[in-house]
């Protein structure tokens, strides 16, 4: 008692040929899967590699090749003028790594006669003495150290934006 199904292909030709579908019938030989719900046992993916070969957990310091070293001794052999931005549009100027043959105190007391601004002397453990003023004053600290005290251009470092 064959039926005959659409296309005129009898049921019975089917069963032998088509198998329900398992999840066994894609899984190696002594593999075996836990799908959720069923409590049928399971083995982890099979991986073809391992930890070890993935090239990405190196470290890399995309700026090591700039050849900043962080090193002090090589900043002091020049004068930094950074400017650093406070709260609003109030900003701080900061000189550092002045000869020691100019005094850190007189020098501030022109700056701040000279600019119309305040400012102080900070003594840093890493850095030395710093002059801070208030205000953007790069250029006026830049241009009153070639031209009075006789500093070359070269060894002013002007930072900011």
């Amino acid at each position: 008692a064959t039926r005959r199904l659409n296309y005129g292909i009898a049921k019975t030709d089917l069963h032998g040929f088509w198998k329900p579908f398992t999840a066994s019938a894609f899984q190696l030989p002594g593999t075996h899967f836990y799908f959720f719900g069923s409590g049928k046992p399971r083995s982890p993916p099979l991986s073809t590699h391992s930890m070890s070969d993935i090239q990405n957990l190196q470290s890399y310091d995309p700026f090591a090749d700039l050849g900043d070293s962080g090193d002090t001794a090589d900043q002091q052999n020049y004068i930094h003028i950074r400017i650093q931005q406070r709260n609003g549009r109030k900003t701080l100027t900061t000189i550092q790594g002045l000869p020691a043959t100019f005094d850190q105190k007189r020098m501030l007391k022109i700056f701040k006669k000279d600019f119309a601004c305040n400012g102080t002397l900070v003594e840093d453990p890493e850095l030395g003495s710093v002059i801070q003023l208030q205000g953007d004053q790069r250029t006026k600290v830049l241009n009153l150290l070639v031209e009075e005290g006789g500093i070359d251009k070269k060894m002013i470092k002007l930072h900011g934006f």
